[in-house]
């Protein structure tokens, strides 16, 4: 079965609006190919509030965000990760609020440069878009994020009326949190479950085992309803879930059917796989094809031709071990 995307959406830039009777969201007018409409900034309670991704560096969207939430209190930030689109401005909402910054911990190191070199594409992308697209870094590393409080996994932060759990879900990126809200039987999913695109796993940091074993764990539990931060909820979490679970599952399957054709570059491979998808989501499919095949390189069933070849470039010829 594979995963059944939602592509209807409508951001309302701007407009603080009711999802459920506990949660609200604002959304950044910074769409790309990796945001889809751009970052959702959750806002969990009423008057005393916690604030889930921010977003990226933009004013604008800050001030939309203070404005709309008028006299109430902000209790807490909360990110659950620290790419370019979701954690930025929680130093410019903190600084507006005094509300404490909480998350995983501070940007992986390992992961600054595949990821700098990631943005330098997409912002290469957007130059021959037009001047008006360049306004956000949409994936690139917030290499200055530093939690004041980190979040373990099953850590708790309340207030009136609202619980909300950490569970840690790497994968994606290895400081991935979602934020489970207790009261409404729901899951704040960042890019660990979207339910517009699958999940991009940027090597070297992004891991598809342990994204595996992020997906299993949403899986197990019992949620109504997942609200990624990109595009519009997930009614449906278990088949869902399942759904995306196995799409990865035939991926691998599909990458070592390719390699037992012959030796291949994740680049060639993406042209095989990906070919009925639009090029301009070829480079990042790139990373994800890389990233599994990281995977298959630790379990002994593929390795890279050249031994001192990188084993995360894209260029990168691998074979059958």
């Amino acid at each position: 079965m594979a995963p059944e995307f939602n592509t209807e959406f409508d951001p309302r830039y701007g407009e603080l609006i009711e999802v459920s009777p506990l949660l609200r969201r604002i959304v950044c007018n910074n769409p790309s190919k990796y945001t889809f409409h751009g970052t959702g900034t959750y806002v969990i309670g009423h008057r005393d509030v916690a604030v889930v991704d921010p977003g990226p560096r933009d004013p604008a969207h800050v001030e939309a965000l203070l404005r709309a939430l008028g006299n109430e209190t902000v209790r807490a930030i909360l990110i659950t990760h620290t790419h370019g689109d979701h954690s930025p401005a929680a130093a410019a909402l903190h600084d507006a609020t005094g509300a404490p910054v909480l998350g995983f911990g501070p940007h992986p190191e390992d992961a600054t440069s595949e990821e700098a070199d990631e943005t330098s594409d997409e912002e290469t992308d957007r130059a021959d878009q037009g001047a008006d697209s360049i306004r956000h870094d949409a994936h690139g590393p917030d290499v200055d994020f530093n939690p004041e409080t980190r979040l373990a996994h099953g850590d708790t932060v309340d207030g009136p009326g609202w619980t909300v759990q950490a569970l840690h879900t790497p994968g994606h990126i290895s400081n991935h949190l979602c934020f489970a809200l207790t009261e409404e039987g729901a899951l704040l999913t960042g890019d660990h479950v979207m339910g517009w695109s699958t999940t991009i796993i940027p090597p070297p940091d992004g891991d598809v085992s342990d994204y595996l074993r992020s997906l299993q764990l949403v899986l197990d539990r019992n949620d109504q309803v997942l609200y990624p931060t990109h595009g519009g909820p997930v009614h449906d979490p278990r088949r869902y879930v399942s759904a995306l679970l196995n799409h990865r599952l035939r991926r691998e399957a599909q990458i070592l059917e390719q390699l037992a054709e012959g030796p291949s570059s994740a680049r060639e491979i993406v042209a095989v796989l990906y070919a009925d998808v639009r090029k301009e989501l070829h480079r990042p499919a790139a990373r994800s094809v890389v990233a599994h095949l990281a995977k298959l390189r630790k379990e002994d069933r593929a390795a890279p031709v050249v031994d001192d070849a990188s084993p995360t470039s894209s260029d990168t010829v691998w074979a059958l071990s």
